[in-house]
């Protein structure tokens, strides 16, 4: 064994002889013997001595799931979205409807408003007056703290019937009244008044009383403090989806149309009003008569900075972390959205990639639920099923656009898919084109990768029948392996399980049919169809989107008479790719591994050849 010195150990473990001896004397050291008047320690022998830490530079927590304004200010990261306070008091609508993906900062920015606008017994003024709003002037901080607030948010009612839904509502305004028990002792509102402030604490109102709560709220806060009240309602939509996806849509549309005409229309104790939601939902069936409200969807100008991020803002995000070089990454996944003129970012992804160290994932897809995506591809026509089968291939379409759609239109009007799709984040419009009527025509597109990776797992697979997305990833497997028997065997129980001889035929079936089990590789492929490349038309073609994946083309026959030999046409069908040069546009893209599958049908049964 190879022993050191005192002054050896003392200079490795960065100690003083002293101490490095104290240390030998009290058997800290394992192995360390005294020879004489001297110790020897061997050299492998572990420091005794803890490392101090390495000091670095503290970087705010990053807010994932955070919705409150206070805390995401104080202890989170925070984009200083501020200045929607300044446009709005520029403009003073009476009520303002915001249209937004969800996750797009909606709750947050609504929670923003009710801290700056509610008057309270503590200072509120120090969540801004080190955001861009406070340098705006005087005039944009005499709004500060100045009136009542009512702040209702409706996005946790998710519910399978009305009754628990109604429930729920309850149980939110109840919270709300509960929040404002100062008017029970108010000199200003009358006994009527506090009796039935008192019925709906006490969990004593019916569906009428509920119906008239805000009404009733507000003008008690207007006596009570003499000014006009803000009322702001978060995700006002969300019980109206779910009372479409679960049968009862009649009856939340009429109770949410009494609760907000109570609130809006009319009414003398209200100041100001903000909602958000996902749709507009068309005035006939919310907000009959409502003329003074100003609806600001994503096609508008408006406040489009203010919900989600803008390239500035994840440029300087990522720099914040260390991870200055991911800006092309994070464009790629989570960029491409066009609110009005505005690029913006999905901002609940980039937050969580940021989070995940940046590694790219779908983040958004499982942030809620895609029920009526299911009732919308349901009612799809073929058209508008190749129109998506286009869009997952990165190309364009052009759609009438309808921002005040509403839910019972998907299926008496299939075309309103795209707006869905639109105004839900699935699509980006690329062009706009106004019409006379107020809605556009729109060329639309995939905005980004994360959301091609959404189509592929949560809209296109609902186009396949049942055990498809299953199917295609065990295709998926086959491909990857060039396992040309595997991928025989799970394209023919495909055939077997899911369709019927009656729909089989001709070559365009089968190609439909192929198109859409690959259209689940979108992460990692772009899937082209009938397209020029050397001498002809390719029937499929995959081109790689990352690096060190082979290119595919698939070459397809359908037998025209029984007798017809499978692999033989599945011969001649890998013979064409090579006598058309079908390769042609993958190499000139530099790919140089191309995978060449001829396949060929007949009702059920396929036949499968590569090279």
């Amino acid at each position: 064994m190879e022993y050191m010195s005192i002054q050896q150990a003392a200079e490795q473990w960065g100690v003083s002889s002293r101490r490095a001896q104290q240390l030998c004397k009290s058997g800290a050291i394992d192995g360390a013997v005294k020879e004489g008047r001297s110790w020897r320690i061997p050299v492998q022998a572990q420091s005794p001595v803890r490392a101090k830490p390495v000091e670095r530079p503290h970087t705010l927590p990053l807010p994932v799931g955070i919705s409150g304004y206070v805390e995401a200010v104080t202890r989170y990261y925070y984009i200083d979205k501020t200045l929607l306070i300044r446009d709005f008091i520029d403009a003073l609508p009476k009520v303002s409807l915001f249209t937004r993906p969800r996750r797009f900062g909606k709750t947050l920015n609504m929670d923003m408003l009710r801290v700056f606008f509610e008057r309270s017994e503590q200072d509120t003024s120090v969540y801004f007056q080190d955001k861009a709003i406070w340098a705006c002037g005087d005039y944009y901080r005499s709004f500060q703290g100045k009136y009542p607030v009512i702040y209702l948010s409706f996005k946790d009612v998710k519910y399978a019937s009305w009754e628990n839904a109604l429930k729920d509502i309850a149980a939110i305004i109840r919270s709300e009244y509960a929040r404002h028990d100062e008017l029970l002792d108010s000199a200003a509102c009358n006994a009527v008044e506090k009796q039935a402030f008192q019925a709906i604490i006490d969990d004593q109102a019916d569906e009428v009383a509920l119906s008239r709560s805000l009404s009733l709220l507000s003008a008690m806060l207007r006596k009570h403090y003499g000014i006009e009240t803000v009322i702001v309602i978060d995700e006002y939509d969300t019980p109206i989806q779910q009372g479409y996806a679960s049968g009862y849509y009649d009856q939340v549309v009429a109770f949410v149309r009494n609760l907000f005409s109570g609130a809006f229309k009319d009414n003398s104790s209200l100041a100001y009003g903000f909602m958000t939601g996902i749709l507009r939902v068309a005035k006939e069936s919310i907000f009959s008569g409502m003329n003074n409200l100003k609806v600001n969807t994503i096609m508008d100008d408006r406040y489009s900075a203010y919900f989600g991020f803008s390239k500035e803002e994840v440029a300087q995000m990522l720099a914040h972390y260390g991870h200055a070089d991911k800006l092309a990454e994070a464009c790629e996944w989570y960029d491409g959205y066009q609110f009005g003129s505005t690029e913006i970012f999905n901002p609940w992804s980039v937050i969580n990639y940021v989070d995940e160290n940046c590694y790219p994932k779908a983040f958004w897809q499982s942030t809620g639920s895609n029920e009526i995506i299911g009732d919308i591809l349901a009612a799809a026509t073929p058209e508008i099923t190749e129109n998506l089968r286009k869009l997952m291939q990165g190309e364009t379409v052009t759609t009438y656009v309808d921002t005040g759609v509403i839910y019972p239109e998907v299926k008496k009007n299939p075309t309103s898919i795209y707006s869905f799709l639109l105004v839900a984040g699935y699509l980006r419009c690329t062009e706009i084109i106004p019409q006379n009527d107020g809605n556009f025509m729109c060329r639309v597109s995939i905005p980004n990768k994360e959301i091609a990776f959404v189509y592929a797992k949560e809209i296109i697979s609902r186009l396949l029948p049942e055990r498809g997305e299953s199917t295609a990833a065990a295709i998926q497997q086959a491909i990857f392996e060039r396992n040309t028997e595997a991928l025989q065997k799970h394209i023919s129980a495909y055939l077997m399980e899911t369709i019927s001889v009656y729909d089989t035929g001709s070559e365009a079936f089968y190609q439909g049919l192929m198109i859409g089990l690959c259209a689940i590789l979108n992460n990692r492929y772009a899937v082209r169809s009938n397209r020029e490349s050397g001498l002809g038309r390719f029937d499929i073609q995959l081109c790689p989107l990352e690096k060190g994946l082979p290119g595919l083309i698939f070459e397809l026959k359908a037998a025209t008479k029984g007798s017809e030999s499978l692999d033989k046409l599945a011969t001649e069908a890998l013979q064409q790719i090579d006598k058309k040069c079908y390769e042609t546009e993958l190499r000139a893209s530099g790919i140089q591994e191309v995978f060449k599958i001829g396949m060929a049908f007949r009702g059920k049964e396929i036949a499968v050849k590569e090279e």
